[in-house]
């Protein structure tokens, strides 16, 4: 054997010297080119390792001496090619004595290459897993082919495309389990679910018998071990109810089973799915049909303990201790055993089916591609990822060495001293003694970040003994606890807390809601007794439970999440506007599960991912405004907690926006075209003006909008579909279906409310626009008005080139104009909103003298007198720009700066913790508001400072407007 080929071998010595030699003795006896590969050092050291480690691959190396010849001269990689051509080339006419043979020998030369590479270390894991799963699927594809070719002649099934069997035949052969996740190992059994669609052939009252049939047969093909031993052990059992259907299920049924009855543990086996065999196309379509049951939107923290219980029974039925592993590692199942592999996939798949509905990016069916995203995530820690890598990694490799010993689906570790010190050699290890203290630490990390995942709740703050409310009357000692906390109506509180031990809400009716209230009422009560007022944030609490259907859901997220509970306190304490709709929509809580240091994903990506379970536009609407509710809620909570400043959230709501609309358009365009055809030629793009045009939304702002349009004058009428109409009249269309798609209502409200009047001739306009009008109307009939809201536009959706188009009018159209003009309209305009829209009061901080509106008409007038800073400029970069100019003072631009951020932030928090529509301050938003603007200069401020300020500040920017732009008083 050329030494060249196995340069990179590192060959064990062999465990048992006797067996070693004798396995040299007969390969060497087949003829004289295996007597010349046994000669060479490396061929030596290769049957030596195999011969004294595994008298299953000592027989295989006799047998499939041939193969081991080809791998000597040119390595695994080709010997593994050679045996799957061979393979490929039987035909799935063949007899079933000759396809089996095939088959079988495959297996047997697969095997062979595989270990030989394995135990030299010249693949790596995913290599070998890979090799394994290729085999198996090679060999299901032809059993499959062949099966259906076979029904086909006997007249059972009328094949669409005879010469390439599988296609369209109906049959979906789904690969679950290691080999849904291209990780099989050694001595695997194959999990497969086998589904049939009754539609695929004309006679559906036989076809159930018949693809039965054909799965009887399929696993006899597999399994049935002859004197050339067998292909893969087989496994139906993962199918739907199998105690109650045949091996074969309709498509149909299975669907309908998974959507009303299916369980956490299915949905966990399922995220390792994948059609392998049969109708690939059919198998698709099931798992995107499937798809919501498996990855569900909401966070659902409930699965964690479903999981766990499901690995407690497994634990109890093999009589495994829930400590940590023995030292004696004698018959330790590294599978299923304490710290074992089993250990890393289900804390895997829990927190896939935890955080993948929401975020797509986490769906990868193998485990170690899984902790990688869960790591680059945060919902892992990064060493805790690189630890349970390297065991995994550890782990497989001996379950491997284990089951090559004699070809056994095995994962338990030899009991017998003798043997156990043996295999040590075999796996690579000096001796005993190393192998059991590497194996010991790998299995005790696995441990340690098993019960990480499913056992330990972190507690934020500390041991809290539980509240005694037991008795008629409170007592002395919990009376004593809770008004420490900080609560005062006792009474009245500790008839709220007996109603919920009761169930008296539906939310805590069931037994599993009341353990876990228990379990988290101490810390919820020191979060929301932290609160200014605690007694309202109790009853706001109260409230948000009582209007939950189940608590279930809410609670474990809690339990998993106590952290939470200060910044759901916190909103409870001092935003009633975000508690109420908490209330509403619990999902929104989900907004504020992010984990902390990680930076989130951008919008646009993390909508594009969700949106990849969108099959309509309907759900692609649903998705969308999930996702936004969700951020909004999270900025909103961020925000208040000073974790963002109204700059930080204003930037980001308006890139939450920018996703939104440049999602939507293209869909709405599809639907629409599907309906009326296409203009050809023709395009539209969306502008944004506003605050959203200047990236400053706040909490609830509205969308301000327009839609611009172009299409060749010769297109007179759009082509293509059902019906046709005039090209103008296909884009008006089409702009009130967009509008239409982002107001639609839901259960958490519409996606965005919208506002169009900022679009030539306001409401009396048509709701899209020509180009050519939006040119010709702001050379010789805008408003001094629209022009200054022209200088925040923003062109953020449609095509490149039409937004190129529609960005290069919108820059002619704020050319500079008539600085006389400009001026006196500007003030004249303020005059009137003044008179027509007076501030409510003096927390009405834009709308107020000298409040931020009119801080927005100093820069907007000056940008359009002066040309500086064209398009989606927000105020504050418009104030540099104009002071970089000379346009106006540095030192009053300043001001007027930090007037800006002054008045947002104010007018932000309001909306936040109050509303729109409230216009006093109750001491917990007071509170809130305070911290806000405190932390603009780092000072401590009371509410009449703070009043203070904005009165100075007003004074401040009204004398600036009455330099710059003209006297209104």
């Amino acid at each position: 054997m050329p030494d060249a080929a196995l340069a990179h071998s590192r060959w064990p010595a062999p465990a048992d010297p006797g067996a070693a030699d004798r396995l040299v003795e007969r390969f060497a006896a087949q003829g004289p080119d295996e007597a010349a590969l046994a000669a060479t050092p490396s061929g030596l050291s290769l049957l030596r390792a195999i011969g004294g480690g595994s008298p299953f691959l000592s027989d295989l190396a006799v047998r499939e001496h041939a193969c081991l010849l080809s791998l000597g001269r040119q390595g695994p990689r080709a010997a593994l090619d050679a045996a799957m051509r061979t393979l490929a080339a039987t035909r799935p006419s063949a007899s079933r004595t000759q396809v089996t043979a095939a088959m079988r020998q495959a297996k047997r030369q697969a095997a062979l290459v595989t270990a030989i590479a394995d135990i030299g270390g010249l693949w790596g894991l995913a290599h070998v897993t890979g090799a394994i799963t290729s085999l198996a699927e090679a060999t299901l594809q032809l059993a499959v082919d062949h099966l259906l070719l076979a029904a086909h002649a006997a007249g059972a099934l009328s094949l669409p495309h005879p010469d390439h069997p599988a296609q369209e035949c109906g049959l979906v052969v789904l690969g679950m389990g290691k080999l849904g996740a291209r990780e099989l190992n050694y001595s695997s059994d194959i999990d497969l679910i086998l589904l049939y669609d009754p539609g695929a052939h004309p006679d559906p009252d036989t076809l159930g018998a018949t693809f039965t049939r054909i799965a009887r047969a399929l696993v006899a093909m597999m399994e049935t071990r002859d004197a050339g031993g067998y292909v893969f052990r087989t496994d139906l059992r993962l199918r739907p109810d199998p105690a109650a259907t045949p091996p074969a299920v309709s498509l149909p049924a299975a669907i309908s089973y998974y959507e009303s009855m299916g369980q956490n543990w299915e949905r966990a086996a399922m995220t390792k799915a994948r059609p392998v065999a049969g109708d690939i196309a059919r198998g698709n379509a099931f798992l995107a049909a499937i798809r919501p049951f498996i990855w569900r939107r909401r966070l659902d923290f409930a699965a964690i303990a479903d999981l766990h219980a499901m690995k407690r029974r497994i634990d109890d039925h093999r009589g495994f201790s829930p400590g940590q592993p023995a030292p004696d590692l004698a018959g330790q199942n590294l599978k299923l055993g304490p710290g074992g592999i089993r250990e890393v996939e289900f804390a895997v798949q829990t927190l896939q089916l935890v955080w993948g509905g929401r975020d797509p990016a986490l769906r990868d069916p193998t485990t170690l591609g899984a902790l990688r995203r869960l790591a680059r995530a945060g919902h892992l820690s990064r060493r805790a990822a690189a630890e349970l890598t390297v065991a995994y990694r550890a782990l497989r490799r001996v379950e491997h060495r284990l089951q090559m010993v004699a070809d056994r689906q095995t994962h338990s570790l030899p009991d017998k001293p003798i043997e156990l010190a043996r295999f040590a050699v075999f796996l690579g290890c000096p001796g005993e003694a190393t192998f059991a203290t590497m194996l010991g630490i790998h299995l005790a990390r696995v441990r340690a970040r098993y019960a990480e995942v499913f056992e330990t709740v972190p507690d934020p703050h500390g041991p809290v003994p539980a509240l005694d409310l037991a008795g008629p009357d409170l007592p002395e000692s919990t009376d004593e606890r809770l008004r420490a906390m900080g609560f005062q109506n006792i009474p009245g509180m500790a008839a709220t807390l007996r109603g919920w031990q009761s169930g008296r809400l539906r939310a805590l009716r069931s037994a599993r809601a009341r353990e876990l209230m228990d379990t988290v009422l101490p810390a919820l009560l020191a979060s929301l007794g932290a609160q200014t007022d605690p007694d309202a944030a109790f009853a706001r609490f109260d409230a948000m439970l009582s209007r939950q259907p189940a608590g279930v859901h809410l609670l474990s997220t809690f339990q998993r999440n106590p952290a939470v509970l200060d910044r759901i306190a916190a909103i409870l304490g001092a935003a009633p506007s975000l508690a109420d709709h908490l209330a509403s929509v619990p999902t929104a809580l989900e907004g504020l599960l992010a984990p902390n240091g990680v930076t989130p994903m951008p919008p646009a990506r993390l909508l594009a991912l969700q949106l990849q379970d969108a099959a309509t536009l309907e759900d692609t609407i649903a998705i969308t405004r999930s996702l936004v509710r969700a951020e909004e809620f999270r900025l909103c909570a961020a925000q208040m907690q000073g974790e963002i400043d109204v700059d930080e959230a204003g930037f980001a709501r308006s890139a939450l926006a920018d996703a939104a609309l440049q999602a939507l358009l293209p869909v709405v365009l599809a639907e629409h075209a599907r309906r009326y055809g296409a203009v050809r030629g023709g395009d539209i793009a969306v502008v944004e003006l506003g605050k959203a045009g200047s990236a400053e939304m706040m909490a609830g702002s509205d969308l301000d909008l327009m839609l611009l349009y172009t299409y060749p004058a010769q297109v007179l009428e759009s082509t293509g579909g059902p019906r046709s109409l005039p090209s103008s009249q296909w884009f008006i269309r089409a702009a009130h279906a967009f509008v239409a798609a982002l107001t639609a209502p839901g259960a958490e409200g519409p996606l965005y409310n919208v506002d169009m009047r900022l679009r030539p001739s306001g409401n009396k306009g048509p709701v899209a626009v020509p180009l050519a009008g939006f040119v010709r109307y702001h050379d010789q009939d805008a408003w001094t008005w629209e022009r200054m809201a022209l200088t925040r536009a923003r062109v953020v959706a449609g095509r490149p080139a039409i937004r190129a188009r529609a960005e290069r009018v919108i820059a002619t159209a704020l050319a500079p104009g008539d600085p006389a003009r400009i001026l006196a309209n500007a003030a004249d305009m303020r005059r009137r909103l003044l008179k027509d829209l007076p501030p409510q009061s003096p927390w009405d901080v834009k709308m107020r003298p000298g409040g931020g509106m009119e801080v927005e008409f100093i820069a907007q007038a000056l940008q359009l007198i002066h040309g500086v800073q064209h398009g989606g400029q927000n105020t504050a970069r418009a104030l540099r720009g104009l002071a970089a100019a000379g346009a106006l003072p540095e030192a009053e631009a300043q001001t007027l700066i930090r007037a800006d951020r002054l008045w947002r932030t104010v007018q932000s928090m309001r909306r936040i913790t109050v509303g729109r529509g409230v216009h006093d301050l109750p001491k917990p938003a007071a509170a809130a508001l305070l911290r806000a603007v405190g932390a603009l200069d780092a000072r401590n401020l009371d509410l009449p400072a703070l009043n203070a300020t904005l009165e100075d500040t007003a004074r401040q920017v009204r004398a600036i407007f009455n330099q710059r732009i003209g006297a209104i008083e």
